[in-house]
């Protein structure tokens, strides 16, 4: 009998991941993809089952946006009954949002074999719910799928070392693949008239970032003292916020409706800067050569600070001043996340478990 895999996705992260991750697992196992419905209007979802050719979703849970508990708890009973119906060998999550904490609740409570892709991440912000997600995530995972050697090191220092693997950064293996088929297509700087290097790019989605008017409006004071015109395509909780707060667009802003994925490389290879709190874009950035500026106060993806391609500013509008006129880094980002084959290595991991 093939091994059976039932993969969790929710978010558009997990989507991107997911698409090279599966490709890669049906080469030696059943998959069972499963969206819990997270992330669930086209500009966050859909488009990118069309963007990226993901297989079909076997079981959308359609649970939708809610409060923490709520959300996490009706994934978690409606992933419950999933795996009692579908019983893989494996549970496979991603990353670090409600749909990762749900699948591997669920897979712990069921003694279903965990493997977590994008293991070892820290913050060391509990704060964050992404934190204590990824935290008891790599608790429960049996395989430990880790983007880069510091990842590995931190699970060291909680004393989590057997089923560690240093695989690399799936993300990278999905720029690689999908670039070329962004170029393919007809450019989105064409469609909103920005010329490559003339602009800045901006996205701004996490909780901590669009909850706080205050802090949202000293997001909005950052992107104001941008000497150049800011391309923001808004998320939908960063839109619903600025005008819940009736808060004012700077003139330098072009507040766009979100993109997918290809239009979001060509958007970020383009751009002569981007500001972000999104995890994957500062990757991206950093593989793109484009320098960063990280509106937060840490992060998790340490090596795009060390090498010089990422600057962590808050939300300080001198800061980002400085970040942005700091000049580009001399050396080439370093190949700190791998060389683009993580999938396949987590697909034989997996197999041959």
């Amino acid at each position: 009998m093939s091994l059976k895999v039932v993969s969790v996705v929710g978010a558009r992260p997990q989507l991107i991941k997911a698409a090279v991750v599966s490709e890669a697992i049906r080469k030696h196992c059943s998959e069972v993809l499963v969206h819990t419905g997270q992330h669930y209007d086209y500009e966050m979802s859909d488009i990118f089952f069309a963007d990226l050719e993901l297989p079909s979703v076997d079981h959308h849970l359609g649970i939708g946006s809610g409060s923490h508990g709520w959300q996490t708890g009706s994934m978690l009973i409606a992933l419950e009954e999933v795996l009692i119906m579908e019983t893989p060998q494996w549970v496979l999550v991603y990353g670090d949002t409600n749909s990762t904490l749900a699948g591997a609740l669920a897979a712990s409570k069921m003694r279903i074999p965990l493997a977590h892709v994008e293991a070892g991440l820290r913050s060391y912000n509990r704060a964050m719910p992404e934190e204590i997600n990824r935290i008891v995530a790599d608790r429960f995972s049996k395989i430990l799928f880790c983007p880069s050697h510091s990842s590995v090191r931190n699970l060291e220092k909680e004393g989590i070392t057997n089923g560690v693997h240093m695989v690399g950064d799936v993300m990278y293996d999905a720029m690689l693949h999908y670039l070329p088929k962004a170029k393919d297509r007809p450019s989105p700087l064409e469609r909103i008239e920005v010329a490559a290097g003339a602009y800045a790019l901006a996205t701004i989605h996490r909780a901590k970032n669009t909850d706080d008017p205050e802090r949202l409006a000293a997001i909005m004071a950052c992107l104001a003292v941008v000497e150049t015109t800011v391309v923001f395509p808004a998320h939908p909780r960063t839109r619903e916020a600025l005008r819940t707060n009736q808060l004012a667009i700077p003139e330098n802003v072009r507040l766009l409706e979100p993109v997918g994925y290809l239009d979001m490389l060509m958007l970020e290879q383009g751009a002569s800067a981007i500001l972000t709190d999104s995890g994957g874009v500062q990757k991206e950035a950093f593989w793109l050569q484009v320098p960063c500026v990280t509106l937060r106060d840490e992060t998790e993806w340490v090596e795009t600070v060390e090498t010089g391609w990422n600057v962590v500013v808050g939300v300080d509008p001198e800061r980002v001043q400085a970040a942005m006129n700091r000049g580009r880094p001399v050396e080439s980002p370093p190949p700190v996340y791998g060389d683009g084959k993580a999938a396949g290595r987590i697909a034989e991991l997996m197999a041959e478990d």
